[in-house]
């Protein structure tokens, strides 16, 4: 099946992506083989996968990263101990055995491949109690990891929210400096047309009134036109 899958990467994509690489680096396999298994999973070239990874998501498991090299190491060396612990059988002198020749000839037959073959290695509890404890602080390690991406989505959320209300504040406050600009030159324009007709009207303007001094220092008002 050929994989077009073009669309965005959501966050569970990139979850799945960075939970199958950390996976196949503790079990000492390569990013490639974990590239391939998402591609498979999500329908996406493991090249698109492993651009993904590099670009985008890698760097926010920088400390998952080195957790799982450590955790293959130790397990590495959990399985060598296991292997060292293996007693070696020591040789068996067997008397000198001539075979007749139906057992000749069954010998000569190419032997069919044998499956199913069960391990010989035998586990010794250290390396059981080892590899326990890796697992545990595997599991741990990724509950953290997940209460701390669910806590970053969360904070994330909110400061959308609060960002939307802050812009519909703004714009409301810009819609109500523009109807209070629009009343401000209505109101000008009222004022300006009042002041010209008043001009206009008043053709017998009224002088000023003039006043005089008695003799006792008092003002008085003088008629309109005399001396």
């Amino acid at each position: 099946m050929v994989k077009v899958r073009q669309d965005a990467w959501s966050h569970e994509d990139d979850l799945l992506l960075a939970e199958t690489v950390l996976r196949h680096i503790r079990e000492g396999s390569t990013q490639l083989n974990a590239f391939e298994e998402v591609g498979d999973h999500l329908n996406r070239t493991s090249a698109a996968c492993g651009f993904r990874w590099n670009a985008e998501v890698r760097n926010k498991y920088e400390n998952a990263i080195d957790l799982a090299k450590r955790q293959r190491k130790e397990r590495k060396r959990a399985l060598n101990k296991t292997v060292q612990a293996v007693p070696k059988a020591s040789p068996v002198n067997l008397p000198e055995y001539t075979p007749s020749e139906e057992e000749s000839a069954e010998k000569d037959k190419v032997p069919e491949p044998q499956t199913n073959l069960e391990p010989t290695t035998t586990v010794n509890l250290d390396s059981v109690i080892t590899y326990l404890k890796s697992l545990k602080k595997e599991l741990y390690t990724s509950n953290q990891s997940k209460s701390s991406i669910q806590s970053l989505e969360s904070e994330n959320s909110a400061l959308k929210t609060k960002a939307e209300e802050l812009q519909q504040k703004l714009t409301d406050t810009e819609q109500q400096l523009q109807a209070m600009k629009e009343d401000y030159q209505t109101f000008i324009q009222i004022m300006d047309r009042a002041r010209k007709m008043t001009v206009f009207e008043d053709k017998n303007p009224v002088s000023a009134p003039a006043f005089r001094m008695d003799k006792n220092g008092n003002l008085e008002q003088l008629a309109q036109g005399s001396n």
